[in-house]
């Protein structure tokens, strides 16, 4: 059979520093002085109000505040009775499930499991650089410097070898990648034991300098598996799927 060896997307581009215009704009704002007869603990003028039924400004924004105050010291503690009755751990789930994020383990390993391909139960996934063309060899890899599935937002971006070579786990791994359709799964479980269950939404090919599919989501959790298209293993055949549970 004969080998092949696949080429890895780079990784994620990364976001620019905030500018430092607010930082230079107080450094040139003028101070105000201030007369040496006033006190420190002396009211100000422009916060009175002449006549006794109005209320000063400063006095309406510290009403409201302490309302807002109030408000959420009561829904914190409705939300700490309801998690006292049971309901808070379905609560808690629901929102992970949502919005994604979680406890990240203490090591990085994952296994990677899809329904609909053959070859792919539990399989080991180890994080390596998208140079380290020996870590595909071996089986799936967690491109470096992509996210990881206890991300609040994340792209997972996993690669593996359409062929691969026997006597390894990379021999056949993705063959069946482009049989997935939308709605079907991919299960990410991490070292916690945590699973992260993602559901198809999208299937493309690209070249293979498309750096752009390596790129995270703005605001979602998503997994990317990479491979090889046959027969010449030109173009990458990249299947995405979206985090919808967290168990």
């Amino acid at each position: 059979m004969k080998k092949y060896r696949s080429s890895i997307f780079g990784g994620i581009p990364r976001r620019p520093r905030g500018n430092s215009s607010r930082a230079k704009a107080a450094a040139h704002k003028p101070k105000r002085r201030q007369s040496a007869d006033r006190s420190s603990s002396r009211p100000k003028e422009s916060f009175r109000t002449e006549g006794r039924g109005k209320q000063s400004a400063p006095r309406k924004k510290r009403g409201m505040a302490a309302i807002l105050s109030l408000v959420m010291v009561f829904a914190g503690v409705g939300l700490l009775g309801y998690s006292m009755l049971g309901a808070g751990d379905a609560v808690a789930g629901m929102v992970r499930a949502t919005i994604g994020g979680a406890e990240a383990p203490q090591t990085t390993d994952m296994k990677l499991t899809v329904p609909e391909m053959s070859r792919v139960e539990n399989a080991p996934v180890y994080t390596a650089a998208a140079s380290d063309t020996a870590a595909l060899d071996q089986g799936a890899v967690h491109v470096e410097d992509t996210g990881f599935p206890w991300d609040a937002e994340a792209n997972v971006y996993i690669a593996g070898h359409r062929l691969g070579y026997p006597g390894t786990g990379s021999f056949l791994q993705f063959r069946d990648l482009n049989k997935l359709e939308n709605g079907d799964e991919m299960i990410i479980e991490d070292a916690n034991g945590t699973t992260y269950t993602y559901t198809v939404f999208e299937k493309m090919t690209v070249a293979p300098d498309a750096y752009h599919v390596t790129a995270p989501v703005p605001g979602k959790n998503i997994i990317s598996l990479q491979t090889c298209t046959l027969p010449d293993y030109s173009e990458r055949l990249i299947v995405q799927g979206e985090l919808t549970s967290i168990t």
